[in-house]
Parts: structure tokens; sequence; C-alpha cells
């Protein structure tokens, strides 16, 4: 991955994580509620942002862009999906790292190897 693309992941999959927090909170105090416009909006943003990141054969589902505007999705589905975009943006990133002198990094083609942290599978 070039130096670009690495940045550009990192802060998508924050994004996703803070969505996920936030979603989950809600899930937690009504499932069933749909998420409101503005949420879903940015949510699609990030989602197309990963769909590019991810390619076509690392995508969660293959028939599964983003939530359509006109169907208000629920937030236990919106928690569903984000968590499977969150499981194949870090299946890339472990594809992309190595641990070398104590420490992780990615591996970049155009600079020095920026740290990273261990696969999440690794941590406790």
């Amino acid at each position: 991955m070039k130096r670009k693309q690495i940045d550009e992941f990192e802060t998508l999959n924050g994004q996703l994580q803070s969505f996920y927090t936030e979603i989950n909170t809600l899930v937690k105090k009504s499932p069933n509620d749909a998420l409101n416009a503005f949420k879903l909006r940015l949510l699609n943003s990030a989602l197309e942002k990963a769909n590019r990141v991810l390619g076509t054969s690392r995508v969660p589902f293959a028939d599964f862009e983003v939530f359509a505007d006109e169907e208000m999705p629920t937030n236990s589905d919106v928690l569903l999906m984000v968590s499977q975009y969150l499981n194949a943006l870090e299946q890339l990133r472990i594809e992309n790292i190595y641990f070398d002198s104590f420490q992780w990094l990615w591996r970049c083609d155009d600079e020095a190897d920026p740290l990273t942290f261990a696969p999440k599978k690794l941590r406790k």
C-alpha cells in the first residue's frame, strides 16, 4: 500500500469504529428503530469509501453497497453491516502489516513503513 492509502484506510477505519460505537449504544436502547437520515447519509459515504478500499473481492457481501435512502434501515441492521465492514477492513490490514523488532508496521510501498498496532485477533 502507498502512504496515502494507509492514511485513508486509518481515517475510514476510525470513522467506522465510531459509527459502530454510536450504533451499538442505539441498538441497546431501541434495536428496531430506524436510523435518521443525517446519520444514514454519513454512514453511506463511509461505506462507499470502504467499498473502494476493499475492492470487489473483499467486500463483506457482493450484493450490498450502501443502504437505500428510501428504506431507512434499523439500528440493528446498520450495526450488523458496520461490524462486517470492520472485519473486512481488519483482514485487509492484517494482510498489509508485519511484526519486526517488537513493533507492528505497515508495508508501505513509497515511504518508510509507519507504525500500527497488533492485529485485533492477537490483542487481548
